[in-house]
This record gives structure tokens, sequence and C-alpha cells, in this order.
């Protein structure tokens, strides 16, 4: 039974990000061993967040903008962002410098298998993680290993639906696109009943990555997003040379269920299985860096993980009402979205979704939005407890 300090399963965003932290702090020259069944060699996603700070991995960043364009039928504005920055990492890098660092580190291990069981020992005085059927000790385990189908259901009372997108990379034959513009919300699509819209990542003047989003509990068949994607770049874009180089497709749990951090006295959840994937927009990437510096923080100075500050209450019921909205009442969120970016300012934004707004700031936001969705959501979802 191999032993070390700390056993972290899955070598994902918040796997890695997790162990990179680790051997940047004083918990460098511990014995860490890091699980995944997949090599982490291909470019497999992309991450993008805004931020108003400085990361640990901003200069992994593939492209970063600070103007951002929201558009539906009757609204359109590009707002300056700054002193935030939205910023893209592509998976690729990520796995190739944090894999690398941790390569070179003294005491770190990097595996290739498959993680079966993350639990407590019989005596509960350490963690046993079951690795291609043989068992490793640890003083302490993070569990990232999030299996979808595991969380489509669950507990009645919460929402289960799911951000699932397609996107295309393209490059056309002139000149196209703005590279200092990222396009968060285009609504400039057929709502059928649900929030959809195109995100377009400009990379060039003639190349970018566009993206069709949906939040809703079904899943579309491929050529339905094949067919919406090629309505947007011709019809609406107005696009009619193109060649598709790239395609990325995925889906994201939106679900307020609650998700818990301790699985064990010396196991804890991170990552999505740990509920840092925010349920009513599907940001993941920089909520998984800070909660790595969180429990790292944890572990220096309370000797264990847990010390971990939750976010306010509140975040949660506003996360519940938006995915009832979204639920119930699919075709209001474009004027909900519009109403959100035409009546705030755009830093007011990031701050609210970022959960790091006062109380009277989100009072004066959510005043700006249309009352009678949120006030119908609260009924169901407070009063009711119907979904």
């Amino acid at each position: 039974m191999g032993s070390y300090d700390f056993i972290i399963a899955g070598g994902g965003a918040a796997g890695l990000g997790l162990a990179y932290e680790m051997v940047m702090s004083g918990l460098r020259g511990k014995k860490l061993l890091v699980v995944d069944r997949d090599s982490k060699e291909r470019n497999d996603r992309t991450w993008c967040f805004w931020s108003d700070q400085p990361t640990r991995y901003d200069h992994l960043a593939y492209r970063t903008w600070d103007q951002l364009e929201v558009a539906s039928n009757d609204f359109h504005q590009i707002f300056d962002i700054r002193p935030y920055q939205y910023r893209m990492i592509r998976g690729i890098d990520f796995y190739r410098a944090v894999r690398g660092a941790l390569a070179e580190t003294p005491g770190v291990e990097l595996m290739q298998a498959r993680v079966h069981e993350v639990t407590d020992t019989k005596d509960h005085q350490s963690a046993q993680v079951i690795i291609d059927d043989k068992p490793y000790g640890a003083l302490w385990a993070f569990d990232s290993v999030f299996i979808p189908s595991d969380f489509a259901h669950g507990p009645k009372g919460f929402h289960y639906l799911k951000q699932h997108f397609k996107g295309w990379e393209i490059e056309t034959s002139r000149d196209t696109f703005d590279p200092r513009v990222v396009t968060l919300f285009d609504f400039r699509t057929p709502q059928m009943g649900s929030m959809r819209f195109f995100y377009v990542l400009p990379f060039t003047r003639r190349r970018a990555l566009v993206e069709y989003t949906l939040f809703s509990a079904d899943l579309l068949k491929d050529h339905e997003y094949d067919r919406a994607i090629a309505e947007y770049v011709e019809k609406v874009r107005r696009i009619s040379s193109y060649r598709i180089d790239a395609v990325e497709k995925g889906v994201i749990p939106m679900t307020d269920r609650p998700f818990p951090r301790r699985l064990g006295s010396h196991v804890m959840a991170i990552g999505t299985k740990g509920g840092l994937v925010k349920p009513s927009s599907g940001y993941a990437f920089l909520r998984m860096q800070k909660d790595a510096a969180a429990i790292v923080r944890s572990l220096e100075n309370n000797g264990h993980p847990f010390h971990v500050q939750p976010a306010p209450s509140r975040y949660h019921l506003f996360d519940s009402l938006m995915l009832q909205v979204m639920h119930r009442q699919g075709s209001r969120m474009v004027e909900i979205f519009t109403r959100l970016f035409q009546n705030n300012r755009i830093q007011d934004v990031f701050k609210f979704l970022d959960e790091t707004a006062t109380l009277p700031e989100n009072i004066r936001l959510i005043s700006s939005l249309p009352k009678r969705p949120f006030l119908h959501a609260l009924l169901r979802v407070k009063l009711l407890r119907k979904i």
C-alpha cells in the first residue's frame, strides 16, 4: 500500500490546480500523488474567465479581451470591461505547463490509471484510494472524479438542467471579426422555449470560435447544433465563405442540489464534484483555483483542508431562482439578460456573478430585472416547494 501525504484523484483543472498550489506553498516537499486515467496530451477543452486581478495562470492565456459584446434583436452594446479582463486558457497549455512543473518537483508523482474509490480507512485516521484495484494510502485525499450521469438526477426539490454547447472554430476568406471584442451573449437565434445564445471568441480578424449554447434539461441531436451554427454564421454574421478547422462540444451540469465537500474524515471533494461550478452560469475555472488556494491555506493554518469559507447563502437562492426561470420560463431569459446588461455597469454584473458583491449591491442589481418571473420562481421554489 503506497503511502503519501496527499492523493488527488483526477488531473483536470481542479486536481492539477490544487497540486500546483500545494507545490507553490509551504507544502512543497510533501509526498503527493496525482492520478488521472487520461494522459492529458490533447486540447480537450478551453476555459474562459474574467478577473480584475492577476491570477497564477495569466501567462498561459491564449487570448485576452477587454471589450465584451451583448446582443439581441432589439439591443446591442459593446462594453469596456476594464479593470476586468476576459481570458481564455486552452486545456493543452494548462496541462503541459502544470504537469511539467509537477514532474520536476521532488516528492510529486503523476500516474495514469483509473481511480475506483476514495474513502477513509476503517479507523478513520487517514484516506484510502483504490487505483487499478490496488490500495494507496494518504493522510488527505481530494476527489475530483466527476461522472455526469451520477448527477443528472438526484434528490427531489432541486433543478437539474444542462448547459450544452457545440462550437466551430472557423476561418473566413475575408476580414470578419474584431479581435478586440469577445461576444459573451448573442441572442439572435430562435429561443424555442429555452435560453439559447451564441458565444464568439475572436482570435484574429479571420479566425474565431463560434459556439451555440443552450440551458435546458434535454440535449439536441448533433445535426441540430450544426444547423443552428450554420444559420447564425451565414444569416446573422453574414459570412458566406468559411472553413471549419476544429469542433468542440460539451455538457456542464447546472444544478442547485448540494454537493458535500467533506466525503469523509480525510476525504474532500473538489472541482465539479465539490460544487465549484456556478449553478446558473457554468463558470468554474477561476472558482476552482481560488478554492485550491483556500484549501492550501487551511492545511497550512489549521492542519486540515476543510476550513474553506463558502459564499454567502443568498447566492445559492439567487442561483435556484435563476434556474427555475430558465426551466419554466426559458423564453424570458433574453429580456432578463438584456435588462441585466442594459441597466447595470458591466463591472457590477461581474461582481454579482463572482459572488463578491455586497447585499445592497445585490439588491440594486436584482431590482433592475423584471420582477414577475422571479416572484413566480420564489413562490414555486420556497413556498410551494415545487420544481
